[in-house]
């Protein structure tokens, strides 16, 4: 539709609360709103422009077309919005990252060995959920307390699989598990200790705690006292624990507090208050500026606590918002009990709100501070390298080889001095008659740049700067890669010392660049090396396992044994599962399990 027909569609809405849902020329729902008057609120944005904000000026030269709802009330519009912003995720609609709140502690009854983890909501599968407690550190905090206090494994091993497999990790030479892994363990242990960690999540610390008071008892009158030891330690920290689930007990909020800054970034926060006490907080950084305080301010506070299994009684809110009444009502029916929202004029509770606000301001002074130091890091960087322009994308390579087979390579990326790792790639070298570095740094260069020519999505970001893991040498491959494509990238290699430590740079013509006298950029070139090097060893030692244990599949996360079964029989070969669509994975497993599926074998082709 053309401007002057958005227009005068517009006009001709009725003056009825409801929703308007606005889209692209592909079909896309780029933003969802509600109104108390359609036509109102819809003719605003095909009005003049100049009173737009740049933002909505940008969404409005977007529209191709238009629907709406049309709502017997302002409170079912405000319903209908919240549920197809959730449903559409709009680009113009300014959006929480995560679901946040108040989380629970899930535990996986149904699996052999189970096991805690945090989550955002309770949800109908089969598990059993604690909760909801006051924020996600202090939650992560508890079920920290009952691994080590109860000696339960944290690490990522699987178990009954992994028993007896490898040697037991630092946590167990610690005191702070049990070792399941190991052959000799009394695997009965873990359901016994799986018990008493649900019995202490349900307060039950005083039972618990007596039947460990006895144990230690009577392996001392036995002269076991070493074991009478472990458990005097495990009491004690039972003990502690105890303490603390009855602080975190108390923080489902009685109140929460919301705050806002707004300045070239925006913020949101909520602090949870109990029993006069700041128990947690929670905040949201965004890029842009909140145009509309009071109608984003109800917006988050929707997706907020949308779904939470507990709500405050009160709510303070840094501004009036228009939907106060019909927010109320929405807040109240989901708790079952009234939630009442006020916006303080003054006293105690205006000072809350300004404390969330300056936290608010705290939080984007701080990673402005800190976009600001890595803009400085990279602005010496291009002087010290004598770079046109400071170096926003660096990739590193490194190969890694034990013989002839499974030699690999890794890219890692670094944008604004900070790890991207959506953008890191792994490479399997092909037709290699031996270990050589040189030859195969040539291979993953050259591969990774036609990708680049040929248009490949996932390469098509160029880097402003190269870093190899080597000498001269290593930098004059690249150099000569990149010649024969007729790409001009700067390349440096990255020198270690004697004890395999980054000492400096230096260029394909041998000219070594010192970068001590920086601590900071010392510390970035570093870093860079390290984690390019991990990620290769990393590839290699998977590789490596794949050839140990079998099925290839067994390197893809999510795919487990079950998972691995229902793949080779519904495609009945690795081979078809590698040639198989995205589409035609989801058929089989769930949608994470195809996309990692689908992703693996796509960077096996780099």
């Amino acid at each position: 539709m053309t401007f002057e027909e958005l227009k005068e569609k517009a006009h001709a809405l009725p003056l009825q609360p409801g929703v308007y849902i606005m889209q692209d020329a592909k079909n896309e729902v780029i933003y969802v709103g509600k109104a108390k008057a359609l036509k109102n609120r819809v003719s605003q944005y095909f009005q003049d422009s100049a009173s737009h904000t740049e933002k909505t000026r940008a969404m409005v030269s977007q529209i191709d077309h238009f629907d709406v709802i049309v709502a017997d009330s302002e409170f079912e519009a405000l319903v209908l919005e919240s549920s197809l912003i959730k449903r559409h995720q709009p680009h113009y609609n300014i959006l929480l990252k995560d679901d946040k709140g108040y989380p629970y502690i899930r535990l996986t009854v149904k699996e052999e060995y189970p096991q805690f983890s945090l989550e955002n909501h309770a949800a109908d599968d089969g598990a059993r959920y604690f909760g909801p407690y006051g924020s996600r550190g202090s939650t992560q905090g508890i079920i920290d307390a009952l691994r080590i206090a109860l000696r339960l494994p944290s690490c990522r091993r699987r178990f009954p699989r992994d028993i007896g497999r490898d040697r037991p990790c630092l946590n167990y030479h610690m005191g702070q598990c049990d070792g399941y892994c190991r052959k000799e363990m009394d695997q009965s242990r873990y359901p016994e200790a799986i018990d008493q960690a649900v019995r202490l999540l349900e307060g039950q610390f005083k039972e618990v705690g007596e039947e460990l008071q006895a144990e230690m008892e009577l392996a001392a009158s036995e002269l076991r006292f070493e074991k009478a030891a472990e458990l005097r330690d495990r009491y004690r920290a039972i003990e502690l624990l105890g303490k603390r689930q009855k602080v975190m007990a108390g923080s489902l909020a009685d109140t929460d507090v919301v705050g806002y800054h707004q300045g070239t970034r925006s913020c949101f926060v909520v602090l949870h208050y109990v029993e006069g006490e700041l128990a947690a907080k929670d905040w949201e950084l965004m890029e842009t500026p909140l145009e509309e305080p009071a109608e984003v301010i109800s917006s988050l506070v929707r997706q907020y606590y949308s779904g939470q299994g507990r709500l405050p009684r009160q709510i303070l809110l840094p501004c009036e918002i228009e939907d106060e009444s019909a927010l109320t009502r929405l807040l109240s029916e989901a708790e079952g009990r009234r939630v009442y929202l006020v916006t303080p004029q003054r006293g105690a509770k205006l000072d809350l709100i300004r404390l969330a606000n300056k936290n608010a301001a705290e939080e984007v002074a701080r990673w402005t501070s800190r976009e600001e130091r890595q803009s400085k890091l990279l602005e010496l960087l291009e002087k010290l390298l004598d770079l046109p322009a400071p170096p926003k994308r660096i990739e590193s390579y490194d190969i890694s080889n034990q013989g002839a087979s499974d030699i690999v390579a890794s890219m890692v990326v670094y944008v604004n001095a900070r790890p991207l790792k959506r953008d890191y790639r792994r490479f399997k070298l092909k037709d290699m008659a031996g270990p050589d570095d040189y030859a195969s740094m040539e291979q993953v260069l050259t591969r990774r740049f036609r990708r680049y020519l040929d248009g490949d999505e996932r390469f098509i970001d160029l880097p402003d700067l190269l870093l190899i893991d080597g000498g001269e040498n290593h930098a004059k491959v690249a150099v000569n890669v990149l010649t024969v494509l007729e790409l001009n990238i700067p390349v440096f290699g990255m020198v270690k010392d004697d004890r395999h430590r980054t000492r400096a740079l230096v260029t394909p013509e041998g000219c070594e660049i010192g970068i001590q006298a920086n601590p900071a950029l010392f510390a970035l070139i570093g870093q860079i090396q390290e984690e390019t090097h991990r990620f290769a060893i990393e590839f290699h030692r998977q590789q490596q396992s794949a050839h140990l244990k079998g099925s290839v599949l067994d390197q893809i996360p999510g795919v487990g044994e079950k998972r691995r079964m229902i793949l080779l029989k519904h495609f009945k070969s690795v081979k078809k599962i590698r040639e198989a669509s995205l589409t035609e994975l989801e058929e089989v497993v769930p949608k994470k399990t195809a996309q990692a599926v689908y992703d693996f074998f796509k960077e096996d082709e780099t």
